[in-house]
């Protein structure tokens, strides 16, 4: 299992990577516009900071526009990088062409049958929506559980975004994802729980260590 920062906002990104426990970024467009820099600064930076994989979403429409733009967006980040490609039919088409020398992921994924179309254009990653899918579909973890159900046997893993909270993050991963894409206000609220806080201040209170 993998978690990731969604996110790019480099300040987040930065204080991330000193968790110790984080992966890598994910990123779409949406993200990168909230970004003070322009998004091949904001990639670059991204890329100096993460010691693992970074994703960029392609915003290209067409075939050959996709290719161009994902070759484009690999020779700026190197081999760090994970391309988010859209779940359409041209999209698929373009994942199966880039996906021999890239390393790829199928985003937007709302029907178990496009995870196993992802796994056949050699997709790395199939990224499910969660909580986008439960206000959509009605259930997002269902969407999830089918999907491991299909790709059981594959190379392609499970990458659940959209996730809103850490019980939401937990019952993903029950439900049969492998890895996970959190805000960064989600991961700093999985870290801690009131009982386990209220737990080590007593033993602090109560007992004695080494140096105090």
């Amino acid at each position: 299992m993998v978690l990731y920062l969604d996110s790019a906002i480099v300040t987040e990104a930065r204080v991330a990577s000193k968790f110790g426990w984080i992966s890598g970024v994910t990123t779409n467009p949406t993200l990168l516009a909230k970004s003070d820099l322009s998004p091949e600064a904001t990639l670059k930076e991204l890329s100096e900071i993460v010691s693992g994989e970074l994703y960029y979403q392609l915003t290209a429409t067409s075939f050959d526009e996709m290719i161009a733009e994902g070759k484009a967006a690999s020779k700026l980040i190197g081999h760090k990088i994970v391309l988010k490609i859209p779940a359409t039919a041209t999209g698929f088409q373009a994942t199966s062409h880039l996906s021999k020398n890239i390393d790829c992921s199928v985003t937007g994924i709302y029907h178990p049958a496009q995870a196993v179309v992802a796994a056949e254009t050699g997709a790395k990653y199939a990224i499910a929506y969660v909580n986008r899918a439960t206000r959509l579909l009605g259930d997002g973890l269902k969407l999830v559980r089918d999907m491991a159900k299909v790709l059981e046997g594959s190379s392609t893993e499970i990458l659940a975004a959209s996730v809103k909270s850490p019980d939401e993050a937990t019952e993903t991963l029950l439900a049969g994802a492998h890895h996970l894409t959190l805000p960064f206000s989600v991961l700093q609220t999985i870290t801690t729980h009131e009982l386990s806080e209220k737990t080590f201040k007593e033993f602090n209170e109560k007992g004695r260590g080494i140096m105090y």
